[in-house]
C-alpha cells in the first residue's frame, strides 16, 4: 500500500495514443476525465480478443485488484509518460467489515490507490466516531461510513485496511494505569471535602478581613483562611510538633486516607507494607510565620527564647514528613517546590512513581500556610493583591474585565492516588484515572507569566499526550486563573490555542478559595475530580463581566452539567518563574477504559 521502491517518481506527462500501442507497464486512464481526476492504472497483461478488440489487465499503481477492459485497436487512450515495474505494484483486496464489531482504539487506513501520488489517510475511533490521525480537529464519521468505504474500495480503486487495537494483557511488569480512590481537603470554606463541594457548587467564597492586630497597618488585609483552628481537630502533643501547613496536611491526608477505605490509623492497620506507600506533597514555603516567630523570640527573649522545634517546624518537607509519621508510611516522603505550580507537580511525580512500580499507592497534593505578615506585606509591595469588601462579594474575580489581583490564602488538598490493579484488587471505589500530567518553563520573567501563553500550551499539550488522549477528547479546564491582569491573559490564550474553536466549559476556583499557593493544585485537583465524579461544573464566582480578551467558555452564573462527549478534564497550575503544570484526569467506566 505504498509507493514501491523499485517505482521511479517520474512526473506524470499524459499524451494519447491508441490501444494497440499499449504494453504491460503503462500508467493508463481510459478517458481525458479519468486523467484529469488523477485516475490511472498499470497494464500488467494486454492480449488479443478478436482481430479488432484487445483485452487489457489493469490494476491500480498503488496495489488492488485486477480488473480487465476490452479495448478496439483504434480506440484512442491516455498514458501518463511513465511505465512501472508490474511484479512491484501489489494484488491486495480489501477485506469486508460488514461483521467486524469495531472498539475505540481501533484504526482504518485509507488509500486511493488509483492515484498515483496518493498518500494514505489514518482514522483512529474513539468514542464510537472515526477521526482523522492528525493535531487538527476534523468531523467525525460514522462505523456505516467506514464499512461502505470497504465494500466499495475494490470497484472504486481504493485499499482500505483495518488494524485493530490491541486487546490488553495482564502483565508482571511495565507502565501501570494510576486512579484515584481518596480525597481530602482543608479550604477557606471549610474542613473536608464536602465543605469545599458545596461551597463551590453554591457559589460561596471564604475570604474574609483579617482581623489579627499583627496585620494592622497593611495597605491590603484580606486572605482565604481556614475557619477553623486545625491544633484543635489534632492530639494536643502532635499538634505542637507540626506548623500549621502541616496540621492542615495531615487533616486532609487523613480524610483521603478514609475515603479511599483504609483503616484509621495508617499502614500496618490497613494490613498494607508502608514500603509500598509513598507521599509527594507540594509547597513553597510551608509555613513562614514559625521562621518569622523564632526571629522575634530571638530579639525579644536571646538564644534561649527560641524552641528547638523552629527549624524542623519552618522547612517545607514538614507537611509531607508529618503525613508519614501520622499514617506509618515509609515508601517515601517527598516535596515539591515549583512556585505556585507545586502542588499539580507533586501529584504528577506521585502517578509516576506508582506508573513505574516504585510505590503501589500515595498521597498527593499539596499544603500550605502564609497568610502572615511579611508575605502579605510583600505581594502588597507587588500590587499583586486584590482589594475590595469580601462582605459585597468575593474581591478575587478570575478572568473579569476588573479584576486587579490574587487573594492570598491557606489550605491543604490530597489525593490518594494507586495502581489500577491494586484498587481493584482490594474492591475500592474509584474516582477516576489520574492519566497524565504536563510540565513546561516558560524561561520569560522572574515573576510575569510570558504574554504569548507558548509556555502553558505545551503544558498543556504534554499532558494530553501523556494521559495517551487527544485534544478532542478534553471536556473541561479548571484554570489557574489567580485575577492578575496578566496570568489570566496568557492563560485563556493557551488554553484557546490548544483546544481550537471547540468550546469546552472552563471554570476558576480562586473566587471561591483565594490563591492556596503551593496547595492550590492540591485543592483544585480535588475539585477536578469531584467533577468527574458528579459530572457537573461548579461556576465560576467573582467574574461579573467577563474580559472582552479572554475567548472562553467560562462557566458562570451557577454549575454545568459535564458535556459527555470526551473523558479528560485537565488542572491547570503556573507559577512565578515559569513553572507550568497540567494535570489530566479521565473517568472510568466508558468504552474507552475497557478492555
Amino acid at each position: 500500500m505504498t509507493h514501491s521502491p523499485e517505482t521511479p517518481e517520474v512526473p506524470i506527462r499524459p499524451y494519447t495514443v491508441t490501444a494497440a500501442e499499449v504494453v504491460p507497464g503503462d500508467l493508463l486512464a481510459l478517458s481525458h476525465e479519468d486523467a484529469a481526476q488523477h485516475r490511472w492504472h498499470v497494464v500488467t497483461h494486454t492480449q488479443p480478443a478478436s482481430p479488432e478488440v484487445i483485452l487489457v489487465v489493469l490494476r491500480p499503481p498503488l496495489g488492488g485488484v485486477d480488473h480487465e477492459e476490452e479495448l478496439r485497436r483504434e480506440q484512442r487512450v491516455t498514458v501518463a509518460g511513465r511505465r512501472l515495474d508490474v511484479a512491484a505494484v501489489p494484488l491486495v483486496s480489501s477485506p469486508a467489515l460488514d461483521d467486524v464489531e469495531f472498539r475505540d482504539g481501533d484504526r482504518i487506513t485509507r488509500l486511493r490507490a488509483v492515484d498515483p501520488q496518493a498518500a494514505h489517510v489514518t482514522y483512529v475511533r474513539r468514542w464510537g466516531a472515526w477521526h482523522r490521525d492528525t493535531e487538527q480537529d476534523a468531523d467525525g464519521v460514522t462505523d456505516a461510513d467506514v464499512r461502505r468505504w470497504a465494500a466499495e474500495a475494490d470497484r472504486e480503486g481504493n485499499v482500505v485496511r483495518h488494524d485493530p487495537r490491541p486487546v490488553r494483557e495482564a502483565e508482571a511488569a511495565g507502565v501501570r494505569r494510576v486512579v484515584v480512590t481518596g480525597l481530602g481537603a482543608v479550604t477557606p470554606l471549610g474542613v473536608g471535602t464536602g465543605e469545599l463541594w458545596r461551597g463551590l457548587l453554591e457559589g460561596r467564597h471564604g475570604i474574609t478581613e483579617l482581623a489579627d492586630e499583627e496585620f494592622d497597618g497593611l495597605p491590603v488585609r484580606i486572605a482565604g483562611t481556614v475557619p477553623v483552628d486545625p491544633a484543635g481537630l489534632l492530639p494536643r502533643q502532635a499538634a505542637r510538633r507540626m506548623n500549621r501547613a502541616a496540621q492542615f496536611a495531615v487533616l486532609a491526608a487523613r480524610e483521603a486516607w478514609a475515603d479511599a477505605g483504609y483503616a484509621d490509623g495508617g499502614t500496618r492497620e490497613s494490613g498494607l507494607d508502608p514500603e509500598r506507600v509513598g507521599v509527594s506533597l507540594g509547597a513553597i514555603l510551608g509555613d513562614a510565620s514559625v521562621l518569622v516567630g523564632g526571629d522575634r523570640k530571638l530579639r525579644e527573649k536571646g538564644p534561649r527564647g527560641v524552641s528547638p522545634l523552629t527549624t524542623p517546624m519552618t522547612v517545607p518537607s514538614q507537611a509531607a514528613s508529618q503525613v508519614s509519621l501520622d499514617l506509618h508510611i515509609t515508601g517515601e516522603a517527598r516535596t515539591v517546590t515549583s512556585a505556585c505550580a507545586s502542588g499539580t507537580e507533586a501529584i504528577g511525580q506521585a502517578v509516576d512513581r506508582i506508573r513505574y512500580g516504585r510505590v503501589d499507592v500515595a498521597l498527593a497534593g499539596g499544603a500550605e500556610a502564609v497568610v502572615t505578615p511579611a508575605i502579605m506585606a510583600s505581594f502588597a509591595a507587588m500590587r499583586a493583591l486584590a482589594e475590595g469588601d469580601p462582605s459585597a462579594g468575593s474581591p478575587s474575580r478570575p478572568f473579569a474585565k476588573d479584576r486587579d489581583g490574587f487573594v492570598n490564602s491557606e489550605g491543604a488538598g490530597i489525593l490518594v492516588l494507586e495502581s489500577e490493579e491494586h484498587a481493584r484488587a482490594r474492591g475500592a471505589h474509584i474516582y477516576c484515572e489520574a492519566a497524565g500530567w504536563g510540565l513546561s518553563a516558560d524561561a520569560h520573567h522572574v515573576a510575569a507569566p510570558d504574554p504569548s501563553g507558548d509556555g502553558i500550551a505545551l503544558a498543556l499539550r504534554r499532558a494530553v499526550r501523556d494521559a495517551g488522549g487527544r485534544i478532542e477528547d478534553v471536556v473541561h479546564v479548571n484554570a489557574h486563573a489567580t485575577a492578575t491582569v496578566d496570568g489570566d491573559l496568557a492563560e485563556a490564550r493557551a488554553v484557546r490555542g490548544v483546544l481550537g474553536r471547540r468550546d469546552v466549559p472552563v471554570t476558576a476556583l480562586k473566587g471561591h478559595l483565594g490563591h492556596l499557593q503551593g496547595a492550590a493544585g492540591g485543592v483544585e485537583a480535588v475539585a477536578a475530580v469531584l467533577t468527574l465524579h458528579h459530572a457537573v461544573v461548579p461556576p465560576t464566582v467573582g467574574c461579573a463581566e467577563v474580559d472582552d480578551a479572554v475567548d472562553l467558555d467560562l462557566v458562570r452564573g451557577g454549575p454545568r452539567t459535564l458535556p459527555a462527549a470526551g473523558d479528560l478534564v485537565l488542572s491547570n497550575s503556573f507559577g512565578f518563574g515559569g513553572h507550568n503544570a497540567v494535570l489530566a484526569l479521565r473517568r472510568v467506566g466508558r468504552p474507552a477504559e475497557q478492555g
